[in-house]
Order: C-alpha cells, then structure tokens, then sequence
C-alpha cells in the first residue's frame, strides 16, 4: 500500500501546490433523515468555494417528510440535486445501488462520499480538500474530528491501494466511542474522495461482505499499518 505522503495530511499545514481549480461532486443517500437533512444539509450546501460544486442526495425512499425537506432545500439552492431509487434489487445492496445512482448523476471531476450525518466542519472545506487534490493522487480518506473541527487525510495513489479500508466491514462512523487517534489507526473514516473516473471502481469494494479469518486479517493489516506511519 502506498500513501502519498506515509503521514496524514492536516489542514493546518500549508501546501505549496494546491489545486484551487478542482470541482467537486458530494453524494449522499438518506432514509428517513428528515431531520438531519434540515439541520446538517445546509453546511454541504454554504460552502465558500468560488470553483463550483453540487450536492446528490439519493432518497431511498424514505417514508418520512424527507420528500418535502429536499423540496424546500432544492428550492433555496441550486447546486442540489435529487433523485430517488424506488425498490431493492437483490443483486446490489441498496446503499451502493443509490451511491451508484449518484456516480451517474455526478458531473465533476472529483466525487465525495459522505453521509448526511458528518457534515463539514465549516465553510471551508472544499477548499481546504482542494489542496489536496494533486497529481498523482486518486483517492483520499477523510477523518472528522468532531471537538476541534480538525480534518486529516490519507492519500492514496490508486483505488487499489485503499482497497483494505473502503471493503473493511467495520468502515462507517465510530459514533464517536473513539478518539481521533484510534478512530485512524482502526481505518473509521468519515468520507472519501475519488476521482470521478474511479467512483464505479470504488464502488466495487464499497460494502463487500468481508467476513471471519479475511476480515480479521484486514483488521489487523489496517491497524499495523497505521500504527506506524
């Protein structure tokens, strides 16, 4: 596995190179998030980032108000975009089946993975992750830290390299039960940005059932790994 550099990256430090043209495209699936679509939406959508970007909410046919939230919201910006996967299919699961709905939709060059439930830490941060968006990097995992708003980022050269992390059963938010430093070295991050050419590639890892000795195995290999880089 290589990283791009072995260290996680901080917003704090200051890049040289940055990327400032980058445009981005954030999706989301949602069911049931009614909620959380009125308190956490409007922080992915008050971005200040001049370049331009859109927000996809994939509704999974929620049977709350989400419907009439999304409304509202589409109706106050016009960087949202909506659309709706109507039934299960038994070949997918459903939330790849929606993040794959959102990939075709997505007309940016880079695509954010994320959940309605970790907004951004401040206007900022698409343009902080701009900075991040070089050559020679394809994918990157985003680490939230809730009480200080500090993000870090693991860079990776290809989808292939991050393969242990994204097909990793025990990949989604900690619920906050962990610290920063835990929540790392145990590869629990909060989103993940790739190319867009690579969204559909990603998506192939994206909840791949991994289970007994092989799960065990990954575990292990994630928290070695970044234990000591």
């Amino acid at each position: 596995m290589h990283e791009i550099p072995k260290k996680l990256c901080n917003f704090a430090a200051v890049m040289n190179s940055s990327n400032n043209n980058a445009t981005f495209s954030v999706i989301m699936t949602v069911y049931d998030e009614a909620r959380k679509l009125e308190e956490n939406l409007p922080l992915f959508l008050e971005q200040d980032y001049e370049t331009g970007y859109e927000v996809i909410v994939v509704d999974e046919s929620s049977t709350d108000d989400t419907v009439d939230v999304l409304k509202l919201q589409k109706a106050k910006y016009p960087h949202l975009y909506t659309t709706f996967l109507p039934k299960p299919n038994r070949l997918v699961t459903r939330q790849r089946l929606a993040l794959t709905l959102g990939v075709k939709a997505a007309k940016n060059e880079w695509i954010i993975f994320t959940d309605i439930q970790t907004p951004p830490p401040s206007n900022q941060w698409l343009t902080e992750l701009a900075e991040f968006t070089l050559e020679g990097t394809t994918l990157l995992l985003g680490y939230i830290n809730r009480k200080t708003g500090d993000v870090r980022l693991q860079q990776f050269a290809s989808v292939d390299d991050a393969r242990l992390y994204i097909s990793k059963a025990e990949r989604k938010r900690a619920n906050g039960h962990y610290g920063k430093r835990l929540r790392y070295i145990r590869g629990k991050y909060d989103f993940i940005v790739v190319r867009s050419e690579q969204g559909h590639e990603t998506l192939r890892l994206y909840e791949r059932d991994v289970r007994g000795l092989r799960l065990l195995g990954r575990r292990i290999g994630i928290f070695c790994h970044n234990l000591f880089h």
